[in-house]
């Protein structure tokens, strides 16, 4: 990969949604699903990682129906997406 990336799908979901990120260079990821108010619920990785394309799952069964986000933090890089839990 040439940029990190962070997507999600299907998204709104039920209870589970697919995270695939690209890597573009070693480095330690952190990818975390916070709710609306900021609050970080689970930490999906925390590891470092090697160049490349990877999926996470999250299962939110236990979670309402609501917004919620991905954060990707690696190096000095940040991104969030926005995600849509439907039950």
């Amino acid at each position: 990969p040439q940029h990190f990336l962070l997507n999600s799908y299907p998204n709104p979901f039920n209870p589970i949604v697919k995270i695939a990120l690209s890597v573009p260079e070693r480095g330690f990821i952190i990818v975390d699903i916070v709710d609306i108010q900021g609050r970080k619920l689970t930490s999906l990785a925390n590891e470092n990682y090697h160049p490349g394309y990877y999926a996470l799952t999250w299962d939110a069964s236990n979670y309402s129906s609501g917004v919620y986000f991905v954060t990707l933090t690696a190096n000095n890089t940040r991104f969030t997406k926005k995600i849509l839990l439907l039950k």
